[in-house]
């Protein structure tokens, strides 16, 4: 599979353009220029074709301090990248920033797509002439946020891209062992493999750089874990080298089925184990909270009450993950983690029947009607499953304007008192009839 990647100066409409190629509002959008600061990946279908997309921060040479953290995340993005689309903004001239990010990409030797983004009309195509000096080849001329030009940008982009051919149904589940610095990750990891020096285990914290895949076999079926580097937090983060694992580490989850997050029994949950919760949920992937060096703790049938409603507590908005209770170092209780992380995966990859999901979506609707706003309810005509990893439901409803943040969640509380999708999240996406997120307006 290809992958493309988005690179330009801040604030020319690269997230908004990275949510529309996803069809996901995955990117935060922001008229403040750096909004997105670290990369995104997503995935794009099209025409037969799929191709991996990375979004990455707005680089600012005038801002050096903040540019750092963004440079060296677009570099590694760009490295990944087969095709970069460097996006500029068309009403605006050619900038230094521009200029030295074209540069850049010129060293790289790769495919490079000048993206003119927030040409809203026709009569502003002349607008393309600003940006002949930068010697790209291939341009042309967009607007995001009127969908002008959008299917030819996608033609471009895939043009020589083979059609997608679905492989076997031979995927193996593969999890991630993600948390703070010295929570036990590689401990964790050994304890699984059951293999005393299968990674590199000290008091350091920090001492994996990076991760590491590691496939074995439990209960007759394979699974790939990944061990990661500790997650710090951004401000505490001094070397390129580690700012590069958090990196990997991120990376890491965007290839995982489902994050394992290690919380310590010793330290206690602090504010940067629920950061790392929301990087995992970003990512839209399955969770299961782990909270390991359980043999530290005295009175444990006790201390076990105490702690779920502490860990209920401080993780409000995942409510619906597994909490595992276990010692790496002794092995005590390690069998209650393996099942936890197959019911995770069984529900990030679960289907259900489109029967099932109507009449579910049905019974929550005549129990509660969505409220009314301006004489005008919404009505929700057919519900389908169409995506899995994870679970999204698209409705087609007769005017999405009309959907409130608390309906929303109402519908997705209904769906999993009816159906068990315990350890991942779910999507819910709401479309006009005969809406089609490419549609360009003329």
């Amino acid at each position: 599979m290809k992958t493309v990647c988005l690179v330009g100066r801040p604030n020319t409409g690269k997230s908004s353009l990275f949510n529309k190629l996803i069809r996901q509002r995955k990117a935060i959008i922001s008229d403040m220029p750096g909004v997105t600061r670290d990369r995104l990946y997503g995935h794009v279908e099209y025409n037969n074709k799929v191709f991996s997309l990375i979004d990455t921060g707005g680089i600012d040479l005038e801002n050096a301090d903040f540019n750092e953290n963004i440079k060296i995340q677009a570099e590694i993005g760009i490295d990944e990248a087969d095709i970069i689309l460097f996006v500029v903004d068309g009403r605006e001239d050619l900038t230094l920033n521009d200029q030295a990010i074209n540069s850049m990409l010129r060293k790289t030797n790769k495919r490079v797509i000048l993206v003119i983004n927030k040409i809203d009309a026709p009569t502003l195509d002349d607008n393309i002439f600003n940006f002949y000096e930068l010697g790209i080849e291939e341009m042309i001329t967009i607007s995001v946020e009127n969908k002008r030009n959008i299917g030819a940008l996608l033609d471009m982009i895939t043009k020589d891209m083979p059609d997608y051919e679905a492989p076997i149904n031979d995927h193996v589940c593969k999890f991630s062992i993600i948390g703070r610095p010295n929570v036990g990750k590689s401990s964790l990891v050994n304890a699984i493999l059951g293999e005393e020096n299968r990674q590199i285990v000290s008091n350091v914290a920090g001492t994996t750089r990076d991760s590491n895949d590691t496939e074995f076999v439990y209960d007759h079926q394979k699974y790939i874990v990944v061990d990661t580097a500790g997650m710090r937090k951004k401000g505490k983060i001094y070397e390129n080298i580690e700012k590069y694992s958090l990196l990997r580490s991120l990376q890491a989850i965007e290839e995982s089925d489902v994050c394992v997050v290690v919380i310590s029994a010793e330290e206690g949950i602090i504010e940067h184990d629920k950061h790392i919760v929301e990087y995992a949920l970003e990512a839209h992937k399955s969770v299961v909270l782990v909270v390991n060096k359980w043999d530290v703790v005295e009175n444990k049938d006790e201390a076990i009450k105490e702690w779920n409603k502490k860990m209920r507590n401080e993780f409000q908005f995942v409510p619906y993950v597994q909490i595992v209770y276990l010692s790496a170092l002794t092995k005590s209780r390690i069998h209650t983690l393996m099942p936890a992380i197959i019911k995770a995966y069984d529900s990030y990859t679960k289907e259900i029947p489109t029967s099932i999901i109507n009449d579910v979506i049905r019974d929550a609707a005549n129990l509660h009607e969505a409220p009314s706003y301006r004489n005008r309810r919404l009505k929700i005509y057919f519900v389908r499953q169409t995506e899995v990893c994870p679970p999204k439901f698209t409705f087609n409803v007769n005017d999405k304007g009309l959907v409130h943040f608390s309906y929303y969640r109402y519908l997705e509380n209904k769906i999993r008192e009816s159906i068990d999708l315990e350890g991942t999240p779910i999507i819910l996406q709401f479309k006009n009839k005969n809406e089609d997120d490419y549609n360009e307006e003329e």
